[in-house]
């Protein structure tokens, strides 16, 4: 009884995560001293909830500066690829955690913890595992390479319990055309906070582009 309380807590707190935050920016520091005035930037354009992903040897520091720093940012961690990697964002407080695939390993992980988990699928064997697994939310990546809307909405047909995170090839010009998408909860890219800018300081670059993105959306 108790893993099913905690499974349905996390299933509205993602529900709830996903009806706030359309688009999530994929989210990769390079330095420690960009982590504050990028989540800022992106806060000020209307975009509160990020996913800072494991690839940089600060980005588990980077996270945790913005959750200190910038309150008004939902902080989750993205390219979590083993059991360790999920310990990381519990052990920081990380408010939810990405994958861009699902092993046994990490799935039984994350059924068996409280943290709003979002496993990564490609194909419908994917999807099967993970709704096996309990999960119903899936971040589809990536996204254009493995078949784009199209392949999208044709899962939609024998999984129709399934909704996605569609990631990997969206840019600024088709997110709302994802987003319409019956089966897509929200788009998440890089395109929103592109490197060459974060290590360039161009934060006010990255608020324009926030606003413009969610002005689109509109």
């Amino acid at each position: 009884m108790t893993e099913t309380r905690s499974t349905e807590t996390r299933a509205q707190r993602l529900d709830a995560l996903l009806a706030a935050s359309p688009v999530i920016p994929v989210i990769t520091v390079p330095e420690l001293a960009h982590a504050v005035p990028l989540a800022r930037a992106l806060v000020a354009g209307g975009i509160t909830t990020l996913e800072i992903t494991l690839r940089t040897p600060v980005a588990r520091d980077a996270a945790k500066a913005i959750m200190d720093e910038v309150p008004e940012a939902v902080v989750g961690l993205g390219t979590v690829l083993n059991p360790a990697d999920l310990e990381t964002a519990h052990a920081i407080g990380a408010r939810f955690a990405l994958s861009p695939g699902a092993t046994p390993e990490l799935l039984r992980a994350a059924a068996a913890s409280d943290m709003v988990f979002m496993p990564g699928i490609a194909t419908p064997s994917d999807l099967m595992q993970v709704l096996a697994a309990g999960f119903t939310v899936a971040k589809f990546f990536p996204a254009v390479p493995a078949g784009g809307m199209a392949a999208l909405k044709a899962l939609g047909g024998p999984f129709p319990q399934a909704r996605f995170c569609p990631t990997g090839g969206i840019g600024e010009a088709d997110a709302k055309a994802w987003l319409a998408l019956p089966n897509v909860a929200a788009v998440g890219g890089s395109w929103l906070a592109p490197e060459a800018e974060i290590r360039a300081g161009q934060f006010s670059a990255i608020t324009e582009r926030a606003r413009r993105t969610l002005a689109a959306l509109q």
